[in-house]
């Protein structure tokens, strides 16, 4: 069980960090939006690149908080059945859920991006857009990154979950 525990708390901590950091990606977004906008309204300018790292800003922030947000339980679900089990049938259906389809899921979407991502950096992709972000390539590689953190959360809530299941539904991390 401590095994499990150091496990989720070590998975925890970093999807916590990073969460942390794409928290602060959102910030940054914010800004270069505003830019963006005073630019192409009040001085009737546009830059391709602005525009870009907009939402190249916006991927990174899309995959790397998934896991923070599975980690804090907000991703969408349908609850109209989960909402009624007891603590330990939701600990249940999370383990079986988190095992037999987020972490598989997980494992395909690496698998399958896998030459997508090589072909990018082999080729040094770039944007194909005159005036466009250079290093397309490292964009591309957060596709697997952003799956192999969500992988990493549902191998800590597979642990929390069978930790809660065995407790019927009442367990905390020790020293969180």
């Amino acid at each position: 069980m401590r095994l499990f525990e150091s496990i989720i708390r070590f998975i925890d901590g970093l999807n916590e960090r990073i969460g942390t950091g794409a928290a602060w990606l959102t910030t940054i977004l914010v800004l270069v939006v505003c830019f963006d906008v005073f630019t192409r309204y009040l001085l009737k300018t546009s830059s391709v690149a602005v525009q870009e790292l907009e939402w190249h800003i916006f991927s990174v922030i899309f995959l790397v908080a998934s896991a923070y947000s599975l980690r804090h339980n907000r991703h969408v679900r349908v609850d109209v059945l989960y909402m009624n089990f007891t603590p330990k049938t939701k600990s249940l259906v999370n383990l079986v859920a988190s095992m037999v389809f987020l972490m598989p899921f997980c494992i395909v979407a690496i698998w399958s991006s896998q030459n997508f991502v090589m072909n990018a950096f082999n080729i040094g992709e770039i944007s194909p857009d005159p005036g466009g972000l250079p290093f397309r390539y490292l964009l591309k590689a957060t596709i697997p990154f952003g799956f192999l953190l969500v992988f990493l959360q549902g191998v800590a809530l597979a642990c929390r979950s069978w930790l809660e299941f065995r407790n019927d539904g009442k367990w905390e991390v020790a020293g969180k």
